[in-house]
């Protein structure tokens, strides 16, 4: 069984790649059953546990659990901490352990950026990005894979947090800055990438300006939202999965309200990589993508760094004898 770390897994998730593989896994060929959520109560904190499994017929199994304690944050740590154990779907056999926060971050960013090469503007090339952890980090790279992104900016809750990663993308050769006054940055964004754990809404429908891409990719629990209602009123609505309008507050919340249906949702990640419906389909329109994760994202990727990991040659252990010539 191999013990892929975060280094190697980083190393093996490129964006042009990642976004190759999970187009390839929308298209087909996994089976994903419900995910388990367990809500955990410690003294006076809270957190979510999510138990996510997929099996392939690539002949993969894996198991995700993932757990959300949005609190974090007040001590310096990520809100978000996750475990990957791979398997044989035809064994069982244990194959790999791989780093979940690596995979988490990556599926998450790298599925935004396949919505957007169906729903962003061709010539999309400011991007805001609200929220500053692990996923907020990688948004970015993601979203430049498939659009013409030459502006970043970033907005957090904590003005220091959207500091230190826009100095951290302009170590990485962007053009980033961090901003302060939200409905300024989203009233001049081609697309609006919000990647917090808010429960609250951040993002006002009437701050949209036509042909704005609005991808939402933070929230995942009915209490969680990052929009409010109007955001969805006569704009083009898409989701990851048929789990989303289950699952998503921003979805639920806008319901409630009646600025959405679910006639009004045209279509999953499934539906547009296979074509059954159509992106965008004006300059001027306003999209939205909701997403909640899917476990074939988690396994495509997990998948993926285990091949990666195992074509490569074994170096001899310190130590070991090898054979004279």
């Amino acid at each position: 069984m191999l013990n892929i770390d975060t280094d190697a897994t980083h190393k093996a998730l490129a964006f042009d790649a990642v976004i190759a593989t999970l187009r390839a896994a929308f298209a087909g060929g996994y089976t994903v059953p419900p995910r388990h959520v367990h809500n955990i109560t410690a003294g006076d904190r809270q957190g979510t546990s999510l138990i996510m499994p997929a099996w392939s017929e690539a002949g993969y199994y894996g198991v995700k659990v993932i757990n959300i304690f949005p609190e974090n944050t007040r001590d310096g740590l990520p809100g978000l901490h996750a475990s990957y154990t791979l398997y044989s779907s035809r064994t069982g056999v244990p194959l790999a352990q791989v780093d979940g926060d690596a995979v988490t971050a990556f599926r998450t960013a790298g599925a935004a950026a396949l919505g957007a090469d169906y729903l962003a503007r061709r010539d999309a090339r400011r991007l805001l990005v609200l929220g500053s952890g692990r996923i907020a980090g990688l948004v970015p790279a993601a979203m430049r894979a498939v659009r013409p992104i030459d502006e970043i900016l970033i907005w957090n809750v904590r003005p220091q947090g959207a500091e230190a990663l826009a100095q951290r993308l302009q170590d990485q050769g962007m053009a980033a800055r961090a901003v302060s006054d939200l409905e300024a940055a989203v009233r001049q964004a081609d697309i609006v990438s919000c990647a917090t754990l808010s429960t609250e809404p951040l993002v006002r429908g009437e701050w949209l300006q036509p042909g704005t891409h609005l991808d939402l990719i933070g929230s995942f629990k009915p209490e969680m939202k990052e929009t409010d209602p109007a955001c969805f009123a006569g704009n083009a609505i898409y989701v990851d999965t048929e789990e989303a309008p289950t699952k998503s507050g921003d979805l639920l919340e806008a319901f409630k309200a009646g600025t959405l249906r679910m006639p009004d949702i045209r279509g999953t990640l499934f539906d547009l990589v296979a074509g059954r419906v159509a992106g965008r389909s004006e300059d001027g329109q306003i999209t939205v993508f909701k997403a909640v994760g899917s476990a074939l994202e988690d396994l495509a990727l997990a998948a993926f760094v285990y091949e990666a990991q195992a074509a490569k040659p074994k170096r001899p252990r310190r130590g070991a004898r090898t054979a004279k010539t």
